[in-house]
C-alpha cells in the first residue's frame, strides 16, 4: 500500500499479479517465437531446479511439522531461489560459462508464472510457509470494509501453523531467558 504499510488489499494484490502476467505473456511470446532454437533439456532443468531447491523442501517440512514451527532456512531458500536478482545472476553466469541461449527464458517464465498465475511472492518469517489466511489480515479487511479473499488451496482455512505468532515469541524468549538463569 505504501512504504509505512507494506501490505496489499485484494485489489492492489491483483494489480501486482497482473504486472507479472504481462511479463509471463512476453516470456511466453519469446518462447513461441524461438521454439525451435530452445534446448529443451536445459530449459526444463532451469525451470525445475528453482522449486527442487527453493520450494519442495519447505513444503515437505511444513506438511510434516504438525503445527510446529519450521526452520527459517526453508524461507530463505524459497526467497533466494524465487528472486529475480538470483535468477538474473544465474542467467548471467550461464551466459558466461555456457552460452547465451533461449533456454534461459525458463527462469523468468517460472518466476512470472509463480507470481502472476499463482500469486506466490516472497515468504515472510512471520507467516506460515504455505498460504493460510491470517485472522489479523481478515480483521484489517473488515476495518477497511473489504471482502475477505477465499481460502487458498484449502477447502476451509486450517489453523495457521509453521510459525510462532509474535505474542508467543515474546513468551518463548522470556521462558528461554528464565531457563538460562
Amino acid at each position: 500500500m505504501d512504504q509505512a504499510n507494506p501490505f496489499e488489499t485484494p485489489r492492489t494484490y491483483a494489480l501486482h499479479r497482473a504486472e507479472y502476467l504481462v511479463g509471463l505473456a512476453v516470456t511466453t511470446g519469446l518462447i513461441i517465437a524461438h521454439w525451435g532454437e530452445i534446448r529443451w533439456w536445459a530449459a526444463a532443468a532451469l525451470f525445475v531446479y528453482i522449486d527442487v531447491i527453493g520450494y519442495i523442501p519447505g513444503a515437505i517440512a511444513f506438511r510434516r511439522s504438525g503445527g510446529r514451527p519450521i526452520s527459517k532456512a526453508y524461507y530463505v531458500l524459497y526467497n533466494v531461489m524465487h528472486s529475480l536478482i538470483t535468477q538474473g545472476a544465474v542467467a548471467a553466469l550461464w551466459c558466461w560459462l555456457v552460452e547465451p541461449e533461449w533456454a534461459l527464458l525458463a527462469l523468468p517464465f517460472h518466476l512470472f508464472g509463480d507470481r502472476g498465475l499463482f500469486g506466490n511472492f516472497m515468504k515472510s518469517f512471520a507467516l506460515p510457509f504455505e498460504p493460510v489466511r491470517q485472522p489479523g489480515y481478515l480483521k484489517l479487511l473488515d476495518d477497511l470494509g473489504l471482502k475477505h479473499p477465499r481460502p487458498v488451496g484449502h477447502a476451509t482455512d486450517p489453523v495457521p501453523v509453521g510459525h510462532i505468532p509474535a505474542a508467543h515469541r515474546l513468551t518463548a524468549a522470556a521462558a528461554q531467558k528464565e531457563a538460562a538463569r
